[in-house]
């Protein structure tokens, strides 16, 4: 799996699990840096989508 802490290229089509990747800064985007987020639940799962990037992570 990508080590998005690292600066390594993000994958845009996959959804980062935030217990493995942890936001860098507390509610803010690890690409961008922005704090603007659309979200979304599918099976229980809440899903976080920068609305500037499109960087996912399951919370």
């Amino acid at each position: 799996m990508t080590d998005i802490n690292q600066n390594s290229e993000l994958d845009f089509t996959k959804v980062y699990s935030y217990i493995e990747f942890p936001d860098k800064v507390s509610g803010r985007c690890d690409n961008c840096g922005l704090a603007h987020f659309k979200s979304s639940v599918k099976d229980y799962v809440f899903i976080r989508e920068c609305s500037n990037c499109g960087l996912k992570k399951s919370i």
